[in-house]
């Protein structure tokens, strides 16, 4: 594993026009359409056959065409399915159980580059905003627990992605949502096919395809507090070979003011290109081979500081003097190698080779005067002297703020194989599929801390530690993962019945303050081993061509990770859910209930949790989750013919989550004890998502509404306490895409319509507001 114990930190990230991107972008404009665009409204949905047809000859859409077409560059359809976790828009009705597919249609029309606003287009997920931009989310589903979406498999095309998934799976890196093709989450009957994290489910991230043919598409957007966005791609494919080059551009001063001035906003270069060889067209053995290369810088003025409830109340978008020095640096490198084989029909074989190389330095205020913020903030009468440090109204020069260093290393590699084989015997029909992963991950931590003085409002350095004086430690888990589902098909009855073995090792090894070159053996070394065996069952009914009920049991599964807590122990649950799916004429519709029973819940303490980011796991005894998910997506529109399409949805979840025991935790979200009965924190009751959009030939308005009731940000039963809620969100999105011809688009988004000010957090360190009313304006061009 990679040391850089006396790095000085990792570049700046690139600005929004870095020289890469430039260099692509007069690629795009320089290279000459194939032919003139066809005249229609790209922003418009399409009709299901027409969205099948065109997705499925894009990587990456899992669509169910039978077969490419004859001199097609377009690689098979089981390539694409072989990224997802859904099968694409054609498979998720073949999965008995929950699951959504929002493919480059429902992307687009949206252009949104924050995958909570992204998300909350799906029933059953739960999201809790942090910065505004959707850097570092914090993603759960069925009550799994949301904070930096450390409970959920996180995949980008079908690969593994966060950090260390298995020995460090906090998201401090997230890929770009942006630049995106589709996005999937499965719950539920994900629990076999995918891991580690199964109680709640997965979400898979698909990145941009290489297009059938010569075509790329750039996209430019400008807003307020100096917001820029960049988007382009550009890629070709012959008979045998295909590319695509893809960048991503993001930079803002942030909407926050900063006391004494400063930008408060964040830089963000995102960098793709994959190179595809494939097989003659018509060769009777498909082969393909596809290398992706990534790379993700950014650099903000982010902070962990948040405000008292009275300075929330009249400045919520103020920021304390006190974080003026807070800021992330961070890169991220993956490279993935996939070769795909389909020597006959019926059986297929992909096998992945992957390494995901992340490094961060997050400085961040730790302590002032010897109180933690969050301890300030949240009783500002006993610290009076601390919050006038804070705010930079007090001076003081014996250095009495605390800066962590918190730098640390990442890396996650593995290899993956699956082999897939269709069987039919008569009226029976069978797809069998076998998985295998060897993976190996780990966090590198190496941090330091630094004291400043407060004169005048400016924080000047006082005293620095010594490198990996705070935490000098290395975490680190070997996985061996194996899985073997069937999908029985008979009549109108489909059964899919598998089990998944993970076999764990985790190891820690802190080498203490005094030895920062880690020149002799480790202080203290931890070990531990898990075993588990995952399996689970689903079953669908096709009641009618439209018509699906279907149910499922599957076992829950979350690993302890390394560390010294030797009595914290894996989370387990047993997951049922029940529901029904109809597909018709602009009409889908689906309700699942459902149904996660919690034998000992893990919570970590992490600093973006409110704790003092150890990141020792503790056990949160059983727990009850059961909820309603209801989603409908209605286009009075294409039902009755007309010229206009009139798209409404509507996506709701019910959820409600109590500890059925009771227990003592210095966790920060449940400390300091749990009464049986208690709710959990951070989980809002209920969540609605209400959309509705008028589409023409040349124009596309889509305006969204999005409302949940108030959370809990402590563990606590009976009415909310103000103090100890978030509140309720209200608020309304508009989206405008307008076709000017020759392949280009007006477009034009204003978040936040009614500037509602929301309080999207009480953690870390007191209250964090969601982002304003912002507006972005832009052209689009697609060749």
């Amino acid at each position: 594993m990679p040391h850089r114990s006396h790095r000085d930190g990792v570049a700046r990230a690139r600005g929004p026009l870095a020289p890469a991107a430039l260099a692509l972008v007069a690629l795009a404009l320089a290279a000459p359409p194939p032919g003139r665009a066809e005249e229609r409204d790209e922003s418009a949905p399409r009709s299901e056959p027409e969205a099948a047809s065109r997705e499925g000859a894009t990587e990456g859409a899992g669509a169910p065409d039978p077969a490419p077409a004859a001199g097609s560059a377009a690689p098979p359809p089981r390539v694409f399915e072989r990224l997802l976790v859904t099968g694409g828009p054609g498979g998720v009705d073949r999965i008995p159980g929950s699951a959504d597919y929002l493919g480059a249609r429902e992307l687009r029309v949206r252009e949104h580059s924050d995958v909570h606003r992204i998300l909350r287009q799906v029933p059953g997920v739960n999201l809790q905003e942090e910065e505004g931009f959707g850097l570092r989310p914090n993603i759960g589903m069925r009550g799994s627990g949301v904070e930096r979406s450390q409970k959920i498999t996180l995949l980008e095309d079908g690969v593994l992605i966060a950090p260390a998934p298995y020995s460090a799976p906090a998201a401090y890196y997230f890929p770009t949502a942006g630049r995106m093709e589709a996005v999937e989450v499965r719950k539920g009957s994900s629990a076999v096919r995918q891991g580690p994290f199964t109680n709640g489910g997965v979400l898979n991230l698909v990145s941009s395809s290489i297009p059938p043919s010569f075509g790329g598409r750039v996209s430019a957007a400008a807003g307020g507090d100096d917001t820029v966005r960049l988007h382009a791609r550009v890629g070709d494919a012959r008979s045998r070979a295909g590319w695509s080059l893809e960048t991503y551009q993001l930079a803002s001063d942030g909407f926050k003011r900063l006391d004494g001035g400063g930008s408060t906003g964040v830089e963000l270069g995102d960098y793709v290109g994959k190179l595809r060889l494939a097989s003659r067209p018509g060769a009777p053995t498909y082969q393909a081979l596809e290398l992706k290369l990534g790379r993700t810088d950014q650099s903000g003025r982010e902070t962990y500081l948040g405000l008292t409830a009275a300075d929330f109340e009249r400045t919520p978008y103020r920021r304390y003097a006190g974080s003026q020095r807070d800021r992330i640096d961070a890169d991220h490198r993956q490279i993935q190698l996939r070769y795909f084989l389909q020597p006959r029909r019926r059986f297929d074989l992909t096998a992945t080779v992957y390494r995901n190389d992340f490094f961060r330095n997050w400085h961040k205020l730790q302590s002032v005067g010897g109180a933690g913020i969050a301890e300030v903030l949240a009783a500002p009468e006993r610290f009076a002297r601390e919050l006038a440090l804070l705010r930079g109204e007090a001076d003081d020069f014996g250095g009495a703020l605390t800066t962590r260093n918190n730098r640390r290393d990442y890396y996650s590699q593995g290899f993956e194989a699956i082999a897939g084989y269709a069987l039919d015997t008569g009226a029976v029909r069978q797809r069998f599929e076998l998985g295998l992963r060897l993976h190996r991950d780990g966090e590198d931590r190496f941090q330091d801390e630094a004291r400043w003085h407060m004169a005048g409002g400016r924080m000047v350095l006082a005293a620095t530690g010594a490198p990996g004086s705070q935490s000098n430690r290395i975490s680190e888990a070997r996985a061996t993962a194996l899985y073997l589902t069937d999908e029985i098909s008979v009549g109108r009855w489909t059964v899919s019945a598998g089990a998944r073995l993970e076999s764990i090792d985790f190891e820690r090894r802190d080498f203490g303050g005094a030895d920062p070159g880690r020149e002799g053996a480790a202080l203290e070394l931890d070990a531990n081993r898990v075993e588990v065996l995952v399996p689970g069952i689903g079953a669908s009914f096709a009641a009618s061509d439209a018509w699906v009920v279907f149910a499922g049991v599957h076992r829950g599964f979350a690993p302890p990770g390394p560390g010294r807590s030797r009595e914290a122990r894996a989370e387990e649950s047993v997951n049922w859910e029940a529901g029904f799916r109809h597909r018709g004429r602009g009409l889908a519709a689906q309700v699942v209930g459902f149904l996660s029973d919690y034998d000992n819940l893990l919570g970590r303490d992490t600093l973006s949790s409110g704790g003092e980011g150890s990141g020792e796991a503790f056990n949160g005894g059983s727990v009850d989750v059961r909820g309603l998910e209801a989603e409908v997506d209605l286009d009075p529109g294409r039902r009755r013919g007309w010229k206009r399409e009139l798209p409404l949805k509507l996506a709701y979840t019910w959820t409600a989550a109590r500890f059925r025991s009771s227990f003592e935790t210095e966790f920060a979200d449940w400390a300091p004890s749990v009464e049986a009965g208690d709710e959990l924190p951070y989980l809002p009751e209920h969540q609605l998502l209400a959309s509705a959009g008028v589409v023409g030939r040349r124009l596309g308005l889509f305006a969204d509404l999005t409302w949940a009731s108030p959370m809990r940000t402590t563990a606590g039963r009976g009415p909310l306490p103000a103090e100890e809620s978030t509140g309720e969100v209200l608020t309304a999105d508009l989206s405008l895409r307008v076709r000017l011809g020759a392949g280009l688009e007006l477009t034009a988004q204003v978040l936040n319509v009614t500037d509602a000010t929301v309080l999207v957090a009480r953690r870390p360190a007191g209250l964090r507001p969601g982002l304003p009313r912002s507006a972005l304006v832009g052209l689009t061009w697609e060749f």
